[in-house]
């Protein structure tokens, strides 16, 4: 194939498209994961004794 006949795809062909925007996105760190599922199993379990 020449160097004539060669084709490229556009980016969005290839699936190259950066989209920088998703970046912005809500970020919890672990050990907050962790504090509220503890709290949320504490609440559930007081309910289940006390109600």
């Amino acid at each position: 194939m020449s160097e004539k006949e060669k084709r490229y795809m556009p980016q969005s062909g290839a699936g190259l498209i950066q989209y920088f925007d998703v970046e912005q996105q809500v970020k919890i760190k672990p050990h907050h994961v962790a504090a509220i599922s503890i709290g949320f199993a504490t609440i559930v379990l007081i309910l289940k004794f006390f109600a």
